[in-house]
């Protein structure tokens, strides 16, 4: 059957067309059921015939209907096994995925794991219970009047498949929804429906599923409270200012070192917009896309210099008056910025958190602080009847609302994760609360892979260039499996060499379209844990098939120039290859062949020969005006025992790690020079932005308190100014100006060519007016894009459409940006878990230098741990002022006879603070220089410790 409908649309150039949309019905289309006798399909009932109802709600058999606002607001009550016999109608999927992308995508988890279920009924294409939108019936009516429709078909539908069976035993069709109108408009169609939360209080089998429901304004006894939050602007009000210019839209940013402080980054605005006191932040939550009023300018004001956490709340008004005097003390500063309060949000970007409990103020009571793990967002109060069993736990909450009169948004409980403490359960919480996805594989991407044994076949070679025969080898970090780079190097003529890059020919694998495509896309990156690595692609490939392994022939993607003995290109080409690299070099193998020399093998010659080119290469690069920027960067060393780590130690940086860099940095450069002048639209590039002025304010303060005038005004500029920034008396000092440089630098992104203009490809860090990724594929997907693109381009493969759309380009990029910040955030959090564990039964003495002098506190780098904390000036009578006076202009902390400046020389003491098991953390305590009265809480390892600290320590 056939509904057609007609319709006039006017054109930009002002013609009127005629627009006919045809929706085809059908008649045929099963109803789900095993009970019925019309439908005549058979073997893939999902309903059944005779349901076991445990609701004492609805004690008779029933199939449950559910309603778009169900899905969209009680997403995480539908995970659980008490749901059975649900049907989930076309006209609800379609009204969830366009209104909540992310909980359309739970919604498809859940009823893949749940297909006996969960059962789909189309009934927007069937006959009976297909509905017009009548004239001037607005969409959501509509949607509510389809789902009604159904319920009712549903009923009719079965009652004749029920003739003669006691009435008591029928299956009904009941709809649960918390629509009031739709719930009373049911009623009256005779309809049985119920609020899902009645229904789920009823479910007597599944008490615990009360507390997954979401939390609502009314349920939070706060109606009699005063307000502590302005009320925000009506959207239409909101959408009036921004057009107006009255307001401004931003994303706002929380501050982790004071969570009375955020600010919100506006586009096209060079400096964000400073926040300060919970009005002025106004409910507002890291991420949230939000409308903020600017402030007069005499009422603008500077960070402050505190560093202040937030603590459990006691009485509300008090704490919030007497934190915002505090406040308000420490922003008197000449360096104002401009200020603002949040009047509205226009899109919250609310996701699940994990974290833990506080212990309740009442003992009885059920209402609980939750504690999440990311600093930036604020505590959220839930309600459980079983914080005995989670106060040990980790687990995962999620928001539903934040009244005015509440200082805490709303929310509830979701799941439970594991123990606190334990590595697997923390492992887990990172990878979570930085959106990492880490399921397993699944079957259809796994559907995918080659079958084994694989082989390189003769026409495969005939179609690729034979390299074979070169002296290929690879140098990465030790332990590494995922090789997806070797490298070459032969004399041509006493003045011209041929060196050659070889990449991993993932894309030969990895075809387009393919389920394991979208699952590399959606992934974006591999994610190097501490003790664990997420792969992009199954290890099949990432290990094996893909990895350029010694003595194994492998698919590559070869990048092979002429140069001079100065490093003068004279000849790129591109070509698909099958190569067999000789050895899988360590940065530290590679360096003594390079160093001994009685070592003259073919090999050893290539790698000194890659070696003085590569060396060449930098300093021309230095020269053009390339960074040499600085982070702390550490491993462990584990116990084989336990897995726990049992020494840190600094990432050493030897030639060899420069010589590779290099090389990869020629590739990627020369690569997306070929690739944009073949797809000047569509090409997968990589830029990093010149960071604003305002970015550099606190390195140039920092470096003005040493006597350097730095000049940022450009990157040349810059690096000369950190080269000549050296005093001999503090040899660490200018690794700390190259750490803090690093932080004024602006996000480095993947963008489509066709939506940036030429002159913004400029990559800041590296001096290169064009780049792109290309030398690691296995591990990011950008690469692998890179690669179909230079495929295309010098006609070893075809194209296909999304590849030179730049829109769809521009969406990928989109996502492996977001991928790639997570996965950066994922490993540093795995760093600090890790000292965390470091830490458990240690009190070590280490050399610090100062990061930042605050009003309050003074944070510091710990060099050996790569680690920075916060030490809180405070007496042993708990006094933080201690008689320190604080220069906001050097800046500098002064006690006595002891001043203590930025960069300055400290001695700490690190430990673990386990004072609440809840919530360990990383204490760090000045030792030196003493002062006098500065509370210096040493925490004792009990003897029953200290053996195990031995034993450690001898396993090293």
């Amino acid at each position: 059957m056939l509904t057609s409908k007609v319709f006039l649309r006017k054109t930009k150039r002002g013609k009127v067309l005629k627009v006919v949309r045809e929706h085809y019905l059908r008649d045929d289309l099963w109803c789900g059921s095993e009970l019925c006798k019309k439908c005549g399909q058979e073997n893939s009932d999902v309903l059944d015939k005779s349901p076991v109802s445990s609701s004492t709600l609805c004690a008779f058999p029933h199939y449950i209907v559910i309603d778009t606002n169900i899905v969209l607001h009680q997403i995480d009550v539908l995970e659980s096994s008490a749901w059975k016999n649900v049907i989930l109608l076309q006209t609800v999927l379609e009204e969830t995925r366009k209104r909540s992308t992310n909980n359309y995508k739970k919604l498809r988890e859940i009823m893949a794991t749940r297909k006996d279920s969960f059962y789909v009924f189309v009934n927007e294409h069937h006959k009976d219970t297909y509905v017009e939108r009548k004239p001037g019936e607005s969409a959501n009516d509509r949607n509510d009047r389809a789902i009604r429709k159904a319920c009712s078909w549903y009923q009719t539908h079965l009652e004749e498949s029920q003739k003669g069976n006691d009435k008591k035993k029928q299956i009904k069709v009941v709809l649960l929804t918390q629509d009031f109108k739709n719930r009373e408009q049911a009623c009256n169609e005779g309809i049985p429906t119920y609020k899902v939360d009645e229904y789920v209080k009823s479910l007597k089998d599944f008490p615990d599923l009360q507390e997954k429901l979401a939390a609502s304004h009314s349920e939070s006894n706060n109606e009699n409270r005063e307000p502590l939050y302005p009320e925000h602007l009506a959207p239409t009000r909101i959408m009036s200012g921004i057009k107006s210019g009255k307001l401004l839209q931003g994303v706002f940013h929380s501050s982790r070192e004071n969570f009375l402080e955020g600010t919100v980054s506006v586009e096209g605005q060079d400096k964000s917009i400073l926040l300060q006191g919970h009005a002025s932040l106004n409910r507002a939550v890291d991420g949230d896309v939000v409308a903020v009023e600017l402030l007069p300018e005499d009422k603008w004001t500077s960070p402050s210099g505190i560093v202040l956490e937030d603590q459990e709340e006691q009485d509300p008004g008090d704490e919030i008056e007497k934190e915002e005097k505090l406040l308000i003390d420490s922003t008197k500063s000449k360096d104002r910025q401009p200020t603002g309060k949040i009047v509205g949000i226009i899109r919250r970007k609310w996701r699940q958190y994990c974290g833990i409990l506080l212990p309740s103020v009442l003992p009885e009571g059920t209402r609980h602080l939750f504690v999440p793990a990311e600093r930036k967002i604020p505590k959220i109060r839930i309600e459980t009847r079983q914080a005995v069993t989670l106060s040990t736990q980790k687990i995962i909450v999620a928001i539903d609302s934040w009244p005015r009169t509440s200082r805490y948004p709303l929310g509830h409980f979701v799941r439970a994760l594991g123990n606190i403490g334990d590595k697997d359960t923390e492992n887990e919480v990172l990878l979570l609360e930085h959106d990492v996805p880490h399921h397993s594989f699944p079957e259809t991407v796994l559907a995918c892979l080659p079958t084994m044994p694989w082989m390189i076949t003769e026409e495969e070679v005939k179609r690729r260039e034979d390299l074979r025969h070169l002296d290929i080898c690879s140098v990465d970090p030790p332990g590494c499996t995922d090789i997806d780079d070797a490298l070459h190097f032969r004399e041509l003529s006493p003045n011209l060499y041929e060196i050659g890059v070889h990449i991993a020919d993932v894309s030969h694998f990895v075809r387009p379209d393919t389920a394991l495509d979208k699952e590399a896309a959606n992934r974006g990156t591999t994610v190097y844990l501490v003790d664990r690595r997420i792969d992009m692609v199954p290890e099949l490939l990432s290990s094996n098939l893909c990895s350029l392994r010694p003595d194994q022939e492998r698919l590559a993607f070869s990048v092979i120039w002429q140069v001079t003995a100065d490093a003068e290109i004279q000849k790129t080409r591109f070509t698909k290859s099958v190569i067999r690299s000789r050895r899988a070099f360590t940065y530290a193998e590679a360096q003594c062949n390079i160093d001994d020399s009685l070592q003259q093998n073919e090999l050893a010659k290539s790698l000194r020969g890659l070696n003085k080119l590569a060396k060449i290469l930098k300093k021309n690069r230095m020269d053009k005006g390339a960074l040499q920027l600085s982070s702390p960067e550490i491993r462990f060393e584990v116990s084989t025992e336990t897995n726990d780590p049992i020494d840190v130690i600094s990432k050493p940086m030897l030639d060899t790690n420069s010589m590779v860099e290099e090389f990869m940095l020629l590739a990627n450069i020369s690569v997306a020079d070929h690739i944009f002048k073949h797809f000047p639209e569509c090409a997968v590039l990589r830029r990093h932005p010149v960071p604003p002025a305002s970015n550099f304010e606190p390195f140039l303060k920092a470096g003005k308190t040493q006597g350097f005038t730095l000049d940022v005004s450009s990157n040349k500029a810059l690096a000369a100014s950190l080269d000549a920034a050296v005093k001999p008396n503090n040899v660490y000092m200018n690794t700390m100006l190259r750490i803090l440089a690093t932080r004024c630098m602006m996000q480095a992104v993947y963008f489509s060519s066709g939506t940036v203009a030429q002159v913004d490809f400029y990559h800041y860090g590296l001096a290169a007016p064009i780049y792109t990724h290309f030398t690691s594929p296995i591990r990011r997907y950008a690469d692998l894009l890179v690669h179909r693109l230079l495929a295309v381009a010098v006609g070893a493969d075809v194209t296909y459409t999304e590849l030179l759309n730049r829109k769809c380009a521009q969406q990928l990029c989109n996502n492996l940006n977001y991928r790639h910040k997570m996965s950066q955030y994922a490993q540093r959090s795995s760093v600090a878990l890790h000292t965390h564990l470091f830490f458990r039964h240690r009190v070590q003495d280490e050399d610090a230098y100062v990061l930042f002098v605050r009003q309050n506190a003074l944070q510091v780098l710990i060099p050996k741990y790569g680690l920075e904390g916060s030490i809180y000036l405070k007496g042993n009578d708990g006094d933080s002022k201690l008689d320190f006076v604080y220069n906001p202009e050097e800046p500098s902390q002064t006690c006595g006879n002891v001043t203590i400046r930025t960069f300055d020389r400290v001695v700490v003491q690190v430990s673990l603070d386990s004072k609440y098991v809840q919530h360990q953390k990383i204490a760090v305590h000045l030792v030196h220089p003493k002062i006098a009265g500065l509370s210096v809480d040493a925490i004792e390892i009990s003897k029953t410790d200290e053996p195990r600290t031995k034993k450690l320590k001898g396993g090293k």
